[in-house]
């Protein structure tokens, strides 16, 4: 799972200064809004959630002496609904970003460089960090499924990537709904039952655009909640993209350092907090609900971002918890 909680407004007692009354009212109904503007957590499947949290101090994350993934790991693609040539390439990217090959140099700060914090979980646990592949791409334009999906039917859509050693990660368009989408979460991660056939860990990310930008694509458009900020231009020049970027990056995260929901978090099983969600609405320095932090401006563009990757691309990246300093740290 970023996500936006809500905090009940509580009422002013009035006095006998009706002005002071009505100050103390405004200054309540203000720190409620800021407050219910921290974006996006997740919950028991590892859930991208719209539940705020500030984390103040940071969180320490507790491995639970699970298995993690190790080894040669497979990272397929499943697109799910009618996705366009630019809108694949800007993702499939971002996954090829993170394990950088002489070929493919990234300037500092890079995706690469943010991702090597997950690397230091592993350390941790003593497990060598496995290696991943970008591999298959399975496209399902035809809606296979209908287009509106519940939480079965994204561990079917998962299992049409690899059986075993896989991290199979489903994509779906704009104009599909899934159950909780918006509404409680931006995308989730898990893993299929144990078989035979073997096992694999999931990640679902849903395209925001049509249905919820003010949630799931913020900061690259304006809140539903809080105060309305202007936007800010999304690197890949697609908001709900962009968008799906920020989702991505935290539950591939969960997925690498959570996999089968025994692994490194806080927190209750059944509502976790991950090294990714821990960190909700925070991308730069001096975030805070409502800002995510000081980053970097595309000059020919405008375009914000925090992290350089493949092929020239420019990212926005979530801060990750660093198990080394227990903080939420940014790049750069």
């Amino acid at each position: 799972t970023r996500s936006i909680s809500s905090q009940d407004n509580k009422n002013t007692t009035v006095h006998s200064h009706n002005t002071a009354a009505a100050m103390a009212s405004s200054f309540s109904s203000t720190a409620a809004s800021l407050l219910v503007f921290a974006m996006l957590l997740q919950t028991c499947q590892a859930t991208r959630r719209l539940t705020a949290l500030v984390q103040d101090p940071p969180m320490t994350m507790e491995y639970h002496k699970g298995a993690l993934l190790t080894g040669r790991i497979a990272i397929n693609l499943v697109w799910y609904g009618d996705f366009t040539a630019a809108q694949r390439a800007a993702l499939t990217d971002f996954l090829s970003s993170l394990s950088p090959t002489p070929t493919t140099p990234q300037p500092s700060p890079s995706v690469a460089t943010w991702f090597t914090t997950a690397h230091k979980y592993y350390a941790t646990s003593k497990t060598p960090f496995p290696t991943l592949s970008l591999t298959t791409h399975v496209l399902d334009t035809s809606y296979s499924l209908g287009k509106h999906l519940k939480e079965p039917d994204l561990l079917t859509l998962a299992a049409r990537g690899g059986r075993r050693r896989a991290i199979n990660v489903v994509l779906t368009a704009a104009d599909v709904a899934v159950a909780g989408f918006c509404s409680s979460r931006c995308g989730s991660h898990g893993a299929s039952p144990r078989s035979r056939a073997g096992r694999f860990a999931y990640v679902w990310v849903g395209n925001p655009a049509a249905q919820c930008p003010g949630q799931c694509a913020w900061p690259f458009h304006q809140p539903q909640y809080g105060p309305q900020t202007a936007p800010l231009g999304p690197p890949n020049g697609d908001v709900g993209v962009d968008g799906m970027v920020v989702s991505l990056a935290s539950m591939l995260v969960g997925a690498v350092t959570n996999p089968f929901g025994n692994g490194f978090f806080q927190g209750p099983k059944e509502a976790p907090l991950e090294a990714a969600t821990a960190c909700a609405g925070v991308y730069g320095k001096g975030a805070y609900p409502g800002f995510p932090g000081e980053l970097l401006v595309d000059p020919a563009t405008g375009a914000s971002y925090n992290a350089h990757g493949a092929r020239g691309r420019k990212y926005l990246v979530p801060a990750l918890v660093d198990p080394d300093t227990s903080a939420c740290s940014t790049l750069g």
